[in-house]
């Protein structure tokens, strides 16, 4: 099982322009619009959405591309 997050905590994940870190801002668990796309959830294969210290942009990235500070 991949790991859970919760929001405020302090995650790296790897950007194109090497390791971005940010905060979580939400846990996805269902199809909702996201960072100005469809994301595609579900309580068993949840999303995060998480908020880029370096540029303020928000994303969704799965928690197995997430890493926990």
């Amino acid at each position: 099982m991949a790991e859970e997050f919760s929001k405020g905590d302090h995650v790296t994940w790897k950007s194109h322009g090497g390791e971005a870190e940010g905060t979580v801002q939400r846990e996805i668990t269902s199809d909702t619009k996201a960072a100005g796309r469809t994301v595609r959830a579900s309580e068993d294969d949840p999303q995060y959405e998480v908020k880029s210290e370096k540029s303020g942009g928000t994303a969704v990235h799965k928690p197995g591309a997430l890493e926990k500070d």
